[in-house]
């Protein structure tokens, strides 16, 4: 123990260096702001940002970094909660029910279940990343395309149960993601397919961004005005330091959802290539699948806020760990800070940890600071991000737009995006109507490519054969897991039938 516990504390007192500690307070600070942003999110931030780090020492530069990333977790709520606009990808499952709960005037509750849940999932992973990163690490690479497929398919059955008895209706919007999901170019051959009237903008494929502030940003807006005819005003918001303690106290009563999506969301997030985004979802089709009140979901329930949030946190940390151990990166973020980590003269993999001990602990010593000073700030700046939902709607309505052309705009620059972000905007308003799930779309949109690849990766290993999926033990039991989960509100609702014919 003592040979973790010494290096740990060094490492924390490496953050607190003043230099390092100023640069970890602009991170989180800057991550903050970008995560709230929609359409930047951790990826083009640390993008942005990376030639800054050229001017201070490796460990500096990582540990600044590092914040921005943890920054942008927590960052991502808030736009989700107050705007209904996911600031990020990660953020998308926050929208459910944390912007139902602002709209019933408890944006401060949901935004304080989001920092507080982020939090625990920030803690509860970089303490699994302190005591098993090696064996962690090597249990990761034993998930081939096979595992990973049918991880995919796990997925994809913690969302039947979403939409309550529209099963049929959840299976339809699952298969529209899909297909939004191939467009583009064909991941062996190369070769284009569904290029809808011959457009180019369709050869770089549907984003994932473009399609979630469609449905949720544009397609909120328009539904919210139909409904309001425009004079919709959010209640009363209070954001004292009582009720932001009771707040605190509330999370109790989802606890154990915010441990269970802590943990979803570390395992998740160490997986190669999965990332923060299908962890939070996950962790919300699990939350919602397994909660004793599935119906409260998706109409304000703060269990729906706290199960993304920690999951994603945890994930940011999860991803972490395939980067400094074997140097594989486990999100678009850390593929980043990992070519940061090469020019700056630094070799990722299972050497760093010997070769360069100062580095890798002043790393883990400054998650811990960074998730605690992150928290901090975001619980500071609550009263402000309360204060957007007191605006009349015929303000906010236009400020809304606005942030969504920005937000379709900035992924890939093109107003190709800009179109069909509004396309989808009348789309997610027409699915509202006809009480269509677009949760489950979302999902498949960005499960879609992964779950492609790693099946055609899989058929080319088993020349063609299926059974590589039940033959290799942990493909076969996330199938296992998968069926008795999409079986699960059938199988629930037959037993309630049965008890009230009795």
């Amino acid at each position: 123990m003592e040979a973790i516990l010494d290096p740990l504390i060094a490492g924390i007192l490496q953050s607190f260096e003043p230099l390092n500690f100023a640069m970890l307070i602009l991170g989180c600070s800057v991550g903050l702001l970008v995560g709230a942003l929609p359409g930047l999110g951790s990826v083009n931030g640390v993008a942005i940002l990376l030639p800054v780090t050229f001017l201070v020492p490796p460990t500096t530069a990582i540990i600044f970094l590092a914040a921005i990333y943890y920054g942008a977790m927590y960052g991502g709520a808030v736009s989700s909660i107050t705007l209904g606009i996911p600031g990020a990808s990660t953020a998308v499952a926050t929208v459910f029910d944390g912007r139902p709960l602002a709209q019933k005037g408890k944006a401060d509750l949901a935004l304080v279940t989001a920092a507080v849940a982020s939090f625990i999932g920030g803690t509860i992973s970089v303490i699994l990343f302190t005591l098993f990163a090696p064996p962690l690490a090597e249990f990761a690479l034993k998930f081939g395309p096979p595992e990973e497929f049918t991880l995919m398919i796990l997925a994809f059955a913690t969302f039947i149960g979403l939409s309550g008895d529209s099963i049929p209706k959840t299976i339809f919007s699952i298969l529209i993601g899909l297909v939004l999901a191939t467009v583009g170019l064909d991941i062996i051959s190369g070769k284009p397919r569904l290029i809808f009237f011959d457009i180019d903008g369709f050869f770089h494929g549907v984003n994932f961004l473009v399609l979630a502030i469609g449905i949720y940003g544009i397609g909120e807006m328009l539904w919210t005005l139909e409904e309001t005819k425009g004079e919709v005003q959010v209640h009363k918001v209070t954001s004292s330091l009582k009720s932001l303690w009771n707040n605190v106290r509330k999370l109790k009563d989802y606890f154990a959802t915010t441990i269970v999506g802590s943990l979803i969301g570390y395992f998740v997030g160490m997986l190669p290539a999965a990332g923060a985004t299908p962890a939070s979802l996950m962790s919300y089709g699990l939350a919602k699948t397994f909660s004793k009140d599935p119906d409260s979901f998706g109409k304000g329930e703060p269990a729906g806020v706290a199960a993304p949030e920690s999951a994603n946190n945890a994930a940011s940390t999860g991803s972490m760990l395939p980067m400094i151990t074997l140097g594989i990166p486990g999100s678009p973020t850390t593929a980043i800070l990992l070519g940061g980590m090469i020019i700056w003269g630094l070799r990722p993999g299972p050497l760093l940890f010997s070769e360069h001990p100062d580095f890798v602990w002043g790393l883990i010593g400054s998650l811990y600071v960074a998730n605690f000073f992150t928290v901090i700030i975001n619980l500071a700046f609550i009263p402000i991000f309360v204060r957007v939902l007191t605006l009349k709607f015929t303000i906010l309505a236009p400020m809304i737009f606005i942030l969504c052309i920005v937000g379709g705009y900035a992924p890939t620059q093109t107003m190709h995006d800009v179109w069909l972000m509004l396309l989808f905007g009348v789309v997610g308003y027409l699915l509202r109507k006809l009480n269509y799930p677009v949760a489950p779309a979302v999902l498949a949109i960005v499960l879609g490519p992964l779950a492609e690849q790693s099946f055609r990766q899989s058929l080319l290993m088993s020349q063609a054969e299926m059974s590589i999926f039940v033959e290799r033990p942990l493909s076969a039991v996330f199938l296992l897991i998968a069926i008795l989960l999409a079986a699960y509100p059938t199988m629930s609702r037959l037993i309630k039938n049965g008890k009230t014919a009795e």
